[in-house]
């Protein structure tokens, strides 16, 4: 299989990255009108920022569950991860007015988003016979041996 990294595999990290959580929930599947252009929205969005090498978007990972779609962020910093959401130029912009403008908060369409400040030493992770995923897609992917076997040692950095 390729891309697959047999063994246990953890994440290194040299300096701080952001996670952002971002997700849609549909509360009302007939109202087709109302979470159509808001989940078309995000592969927009990701697209541009993966075309601008500039932008901070380290790797990013999205999920369809049922009503849910949920995309996972690496960011090199919040700062700009706020510099691309207040881009007036950019795709982001333009899709929250849309967003508010044609569903606001009528609860048809659940949004929401979590994020979080990764600090070397301050996580644990560990991948065992996977791709390299997650936080070692935005940091450094390293075996899982020797101080980094237990989770213990690997949250303590």
């Amino acid at each position: 299989m390729s891309g697959i990294f047999d063994g246990r595999f953890t994440a290194q990290l040299d300096k701080p990255v952001v996670m952002f959580v971002i997700g849609l929930r549909v509360n009302r599947l007939h109202d087709l009108g109302r979470w159509t252009f808001v989940a078309a929205a995000m592969p927009k969005m990701l697209k541009e920022l993966q075309a601008m090498p500039g932008s901070g978007l380290i790797s990013v990972t999205s999920y369809l569950r049922w009503r849910e779609l949920l995309t996972i962020q690496y960011w090199e910093s919040f700062e700009k991860l706020l510099t691309y959401a207040h881009d007036k130029e950019g795709e982001h912009f333009p899709a929250w007015a849309e967003f508010n403008r044609r569903v606001g908060f009528d609860g048809k369409v659940g949004i929401w988003h979590e994020t979080y400040l990764v600090e070397p030493g301050k996580f644990e992770c560990v991948y065992g016979n996977m791709p390299r995923y997650g936080l070692a897609r935005a940091g450094n992917h390293v075996r899982a041996e020797g101080r980094l076997a237990g989770a213990k040692s690997r949250m303590a950095g």
